[in-house]
């Protein structure tokens, strides 16, 4: 009988996560992915010698948060990360840097004077609700507004929406716009990690990624830019929420705790599965077909054979899971029925040239009619393109009610609208459609709890967290889950 401690179901970046945390709390682990390949959407490959990503990432919340909280407690490899530099709009009669305090919006003459009054007068009032208390999560972005803007301001507001949520500033809340556009930080200390986590039973000394790592594997600028966090903290004895309402003022960096990893995705997947211990089994191929369990409570799952485990972590789609436990309850199948996905395209073009539109370190969106977020990544590292060429992904949320076909043709008519000159020059293009986050953060949307009705069940991912985004955000659920089993006495 093949018997584990642990069992995880699913090897995207978040059962991976899930296997290296546990492994290095003693578990052996046996992780099953139904695919060919491992890391799912934190993967890069190769097309006509370009290294495209699995949609274009940004690493947020490098300084303080759960995905360094990882690397310092358990990862052996650490990856490099590139200063990311700044978010940008572009318009048919410009390109300016996006406005991330009240003093960028003075001069941000994208959108009319009187607009951008409105904007900061409703940021203000949004942060100082949220100062004293006030849950914003079911409010939109669209009802915070008053209804006698321009078109031109609707849509940029729109724009930054489907890139916070994956929906319109109508489904899109008001706490999602100011955490994701950092007026409100998430952030977890290694104090706060430890109350959730515990101690391993063999310490593993790693030294504070910001003291080691950070030395010499960040860029220069990223790498100053995380040390001033600590060692610049803020004294003041304000309340945090009223310094977020100070920083809106004067001092907003929204890219200041975000990296790309030099060599692309796979250079943090990786970092990953070189940390990983002898303790840990990957089988590919194979696709769990029943979460096996007996008297309410897991015992392990069944593919073309069956494992044996004393808890398992589910990583797949959460709404999903009935397909593979019986005898769920209709209570909790319904909630996890409530979980809103999005689907997002992404287009790689290859470039022959560097050309003048790219020549900046960050990303860009454009906002008129079909918004895009893009990004020229092998401006972070130049071996991601042939000699002398040049890399960028294009991501559009897909309009569930057109055919994918249609919303490629779309993409890139906007593309070639916003960068007319790029066409000619494009030696290489590759569409991605993916799902890049396994639950939406909505108004309406619902997210998984990490534990399940069936005991030592677990569930880890992008639906069971609903802070940041992408790795960030499956970084999140894993400090939880490992909080809930060391809460249940199964970790150490």
């Amino acid at each position: 009988m093949d018997k584990y401690d642990v069992i995880v179901v699913g090897a995207g970046i978040s059962g991976l996560l899930a296997a290296l945390t546990l492994s290095k709390h003693g578990k052996k682990v046996l992780v099953l992915e139904k695919s060919e390949h491992v890391g799912g959407n934190c993967n890069s490959y190769t097309i006509d010698g370009f290294q495209v990503d699995t949609g274009a990432h940004a690493i947020t919340h490098l300084a303080v948060g759960p995905l360094k909280m990882l690397m310092d407690n358990y990862f052996d490899y650490m990856p490099v990360f590139e200063d990311y530099g700044n978010y940008h709009i572009r318009t048919e009669t410009g390109f300016q840097k996006v406005p991330s305090n009240l003093r960028d919006f003075v001069t941000f003459d994208m959108l009319p004077k009187k607009d951008r009054l409105v904007l900061s007068q409703a940021i203000t009032k949004a942060l100082t609700l949220s100062t004293f208390g006030v849950d914003l999560s079911k409010q939109s972005a669209y009802d915070s507004l008053p209804k006698n803007l321009s078109k031109d301001t609707y849509d940029f507001v729109n724009a930054i929406s489907h890139f916070l949520s994956g929906k319109s500033m109508k489904e899109t809340s008001v706490h999602r716009m100011l955490t994701g556009s950092s007026f409100v930080r998430d952030s977890i200390t290694q104090e706060q990690f430890e109350s959730i986590v515990g101690s391993k039973d063999t310490p593993q000394h790693t030294e504070s990624i910001l003291q080691s790592i950070l030395r010499y594997n960040l860029h220069t600028s990223l790498r100053s830019k995380l040390m001033g966090v600590l060692e610049n903290p803020i004294k003041s004895t304000v309340p945090h929420p009223f310094v977020s309402i100070g920083r809106f003022a004067v001092s907003n960096q929204t890219a200041k705790a975000q990296g790309y990893p030099r060599k692309g995705l796979k250079a943090v997947l990786n970092s990953v599965l070189y940390s990983l211990p002898d303790t840990v089994e990957i089988h590919t191929n194979s696709e769990v077909k029943r979460i096996l369990t007996n008297e309410g409570k897991v015992t392990g799952v069944e593919t073309d054979q069956a494992y044996y485990a004393d808890i398992v972590v589910y990583t797949g789609f959460a709404k999903n899971l009935p397909d593979v436990v019986e005898d769920l309850p209709r209570s909790y199948v319904d909630e996890l029925g409530g979980i809103v996905q999005t689907k997002s395209l992404t287009v790689w073009l290859g470039l022959e040239k560097r050309i003048d539109e790219f020549n900046y370190v960050g990303s860009e969106i454009w906002f008129k009619d079909t918004p895009y977020w893009a990004m020229p990544i092998s401006n972070y590292d130049s071996s991601l393109a042939p000699k002398e060429k040049q890399l960028a992904g294009f991501v559009f949320v897909l309009d569930e009610n057109r055919s994918e076909g249609s919303e490629i043709k779309k993409a890139y008519d906007t593309i070639y609208h916003a960068l007319p000159s790029i066409e000619r020059h494009v030696e290489m293009q590759h569409e991605q459609i993916t799902i890049p986050e396994k639950a939406a953060v909505t108004i309406s949307g619902k997210f998984a709890d990490i534990r399940t009705p069936i005991k030592n069940m677990y569930l880890a991912g992008t639906d069971t967290d609903n802070r940041s985004m992408g790795i960030t955000r499956a970084a999140y659920s894993i400090i939880e889950m490992l909080g809930a089993v060391n809460e249940d006495g199964n970790l150490h």
